[in-house]
C-alpha cells in the first residue's frame, strides 16, 4: 500500500502547491505567508479533532515531544515556501524545493544501505526519478530569458532572477530533506496516527501565534477572495500529510517512497502550465518523462 500513498499525497500537494502559489502571489501582501501558515493550521487542527474525538487517536506528552523536531522542521520549511511563492513562479520553486526527496534517497542508502533482495531495477527506478526532479530543477532556475518572458506573457505577474528568490526554495528543500528523513526514523518508534495529529496540532499552535502577531499585532485584514485559495490550498496539504505519513511508516521502502512523494513537483508544473499559462519546454517535458518512467517502474515492482 506504500505505493498507493505516495502516489495519493503525490497528487494531494500538487494540488497544494497550485492553490497555496495563487493565494500567496500579491506581492502587496507581506504577511501572506503567515496567512497561508494561519490557514494550514486550522485546517490541520480541524483533521486533528476529528482524529482525537472521533477515531479516538491517543495523543500525549511523549508524543508531542518526540515528534517536535520533525514537526519543527516541516512548520519552517512550508512557512519559507509559501514565503518564496511570493518571489519566484511555481514552475521554478517547486521542483527545486522538492529535491528534497533525492537528498532523502541518498541519506537512507548510505545509512540503512542495500539490502540484498533489493532488485537492481529498484535501485535504477530511484536514480531515473532523482534525475528527473534535480534536473526539472536545474532546467528552471537556468532557464533562457526570453523563453521566461514569454512564459509570463500571459501572466498578470512578473518575476525576475534573483539569488535570494532561488535561495528560499534551496533552503526549503533542505529543511524538508532532514524532516523527512528524521521521520522514517521517529515513525518506527510512534503509532503513525499519533505522530500526525501531534504535527497537525503543533500547526495549529503555530497557526494561532501567527494569527495573534498578523491579525492583532499588525492589524491586517482578511480578505475573503483572498483567503479561498489559501484555505483550498490547506485542505489538500492535510490530506497530502495523512497519505504521506503512512507512505512514510512502511521503513523498508523509504528510500522509494520519498523520491515519489517528492515529484509531486512534475504535475505542479503541469497544473502550472495549465492554470497559471507557464509555458513548458522540451527540457521540462524529458524530466518529466523521467521522474515518470521511475515512478512507474516502482509501481510495477510493488504489485
Amino acid at each position: 500500500m506504500w505505493f498507493t500513498f505516495a502516489i495519493i499525497a503525490l497528487l494531494c500537494w500538487s494540488g497544494s502547491d497550485l492553490f497555496s502559489k495563487i493565494g500567496c502571489q500579491d506581492a502587496e501582501d507581506k504577511y501572506s505567508h503567515l496567512k497561508m501558515v494561519m490557514a494550514v493550521g486550522v485546517v490541520m487542527g480541524l483533521h486533528a479533532a476529528w482524529e482525537i474525538f472521533f477515531k479516538g487517536v491517543e495523543v500525549n506528552a511523549h508524543v508531542f515531544l518526540t515528534y517536535l523536531p520533525v514537526s519543527a522542521l516541516y512548520i519552517l520549511s512550508m512557512a519559507i515556501g509559501y514565503l518564496g511563492l511570493r518571489y519566484i513562479e511555481l514552475s521554478i520553486s517547486s521542483p527545486i524545493c522538492n529535491s528534497s526527496g533525492a537528498l532523502v534517497a541518498v541519506l537512507t542508502l548510505i545509512t540503512v544501505g542495500v539490502g540484498d533482495d533489493l532488485p537492481p531495477v529498484a535501485l535504477v527506478a530511484v536514480a531515473l526519478v532523482c534525475i528527473g526532479v534535480i534536473a526539472l530543477g536545474f532546467v528552471e532556475a537556468n532557464e533562457d530569458e526570453e523563453l521566461r518572458a514569454k512564459r509570463q506573457e500571459a501572466s498578470n505577474h512578473r518575476y525576475a532572477k534573483s539569488w535570494i528568490a532561488l535561495a528560499i526554495p534551496v533552503v526549503y528543500c533542505l529543511l524538508d530533506a532532514l524532516g523527512t528523513f528524521a521521520d522514517s526514523r521517529v515513525l518506527e518508534v510512534l503509532d503513525e496516527e499519533s505522530a500526525n495529529c501531534a504535527y497537525e496540532l503543533t500547526f495549529l499552535a503555530v497557526g494561532v501565534l501567527c494569527a495573534i502577531w498578523v491579525l492583532g499585532v499588525k492589524k491586517q485584514k482578511l480578505i475573503p477572495k483572498m483567503e479561498v485559495p489559501k484555505y483550498t490550498g490547506a485542505i489538500f496539504e492535510t490530506a497530502g500529510q495523512f497519505f504521506y505519513i503512512y507512505a512514510l511508516a512502511d521503513s523498508e521502502h523509504v528510500a522509494f517512497a520519498a523520491p515519489i512523494i517528492s515529484a509531486y513537483c512534475v504535475a505542479s508544473v503541469v497544473w502550472s502550465r495549465i492554470f497559471l499559462k507557464e509555458k513548458l519546454s522540451l527540457k521540462h517535458y524529458l524530466s518529466i518523462a523521467t521522474v515518470v518512467a521511475g515512478i512507474v517502474i516502482l509501481g510495477i515492482l510493488d504489485i
